[in-house]
C-alpha cells in the first residue's frame, strides 16, 4: 500500500470531498458563513481562506493519498485564522496551541492505522514551528457527522478537557504524547477522522 501525505494547497483542494470543499464552517464567522452558503460561494471563500493562510502562516492542512487515491485530510491553523472559534462558549484557544479544525478519513481506508499517521504528521509539522500543543472544540452531544468532532473520540486519542461545557468542551493534546501513540488507539483515531460532516451544516452554538 503506497501512501503519501502532502500539504493542502489550492492545487489539491479538489481532491477533498465536494461537501468539504464548499464548507466554510470554520473559515468564516457564523453570519458570513451562512451568507456564503446562501450565495453558493462556499468554494470561493474556502479557496480565499486557504490562500491567505498559506501566505501568512504556511501549510494549514494535509491530504492523504493511498495508491494515489485521495483517502483523507486534516485541517489546522492558529485560532487567529479561524473566525468561527470565537463563537464557541469555551473559547479562546490557548495562544500556545494550534486549533485542529476538522478531519476526515474515507471509510474504506479506516482500520489501517492511517488516522494515527495523519495526526502524527500534523504533530511533527506543528512541532517544527515551535508549537507544543493542539486544541480542539469537541461536541459532547455528537450524534451524526458534523464539522465539530465528537468530544468522546478526541478524549480517546489523548486529548484532555481544559474547559468544561455541557455541549462544546475545549480539549488539548500535548504534542509530546502524539509521536508514540499505542496501536490500541488506532481504531479511536479512525473513528475520529471519519466523523466529518455529511453535508455542510451551520448550526447555532
Amino acid at each position: 500500500m503506497g501512501r503519501r501525505l502532502v500539504p493542502l494547497t489550492l492545487d489539491n483542494l479538489p481532491d477533498l470531498p465536494r461537501r468539504c470543499r464548499s464548507c466554510v464552517f470554520w473559515e468564516l464567522d457564523p453570519v458570513s458563513g451562512e451568507a456564503a452558503l446562501r450565495a453558493e460561494r462556499g468554494e470561493a471563500e474556502k479557496e480565499s481562506w486557504i490562500s491567505g493562510v498559506l501566505l501568512e502562516w504556511g501549510s494549514c492542512g494535509r491530504v492523504l493519498y493511498v495508491d494515489e487515491v485521495p483517502a483523507g485530510f486534516v485541517m489546522y491553523a492558529p485560532a487567529a485564522y479561524v473566525p468561527r472559534s470565537t463563537a464557541f462558549p469555551t473559547s479562546p484557544v490557548a495562544s500556545d496551541a494550534v486549533q485542529l479544525m476538522t478531519a476526515w478519513l474515507a471509510p474504506r481506508f479506516q482500520g489501517r492505522g492511517l488516522g494515527r499517521v495523519m495526526v502524527q504528521t500534523v504533530a511533527k509539522d506543528v512541532l517544527r514551528r515551535g508549537i507544543r500543543a493542539i486544541e480542539a472544540f469537541g461536541d459532547a452531544q455528537w450524534t451524526e457527522p458534523a464539522c465539530v468532532l465528537p468530544a468522546e473520540h478526541l478524549l480517546a486519542v489523548g486529548f484532555k478537557t481544559v474547559r468544561q461545557h455541557h455541549r462544546y468542551p475545549r480539549l488539548r493534546l500535548e504534542l509530546r504524547t502524539t509521536l508514540s501513540w499505542r496501536e490500541d488507539m488506532e481504531l479511536a483515531l479512525d473513528k475520529l477522522l471519519g466523523a466529518v460532516q455529511k453535508d455542510p451544516v451551520l448550526r447555532p452554538l
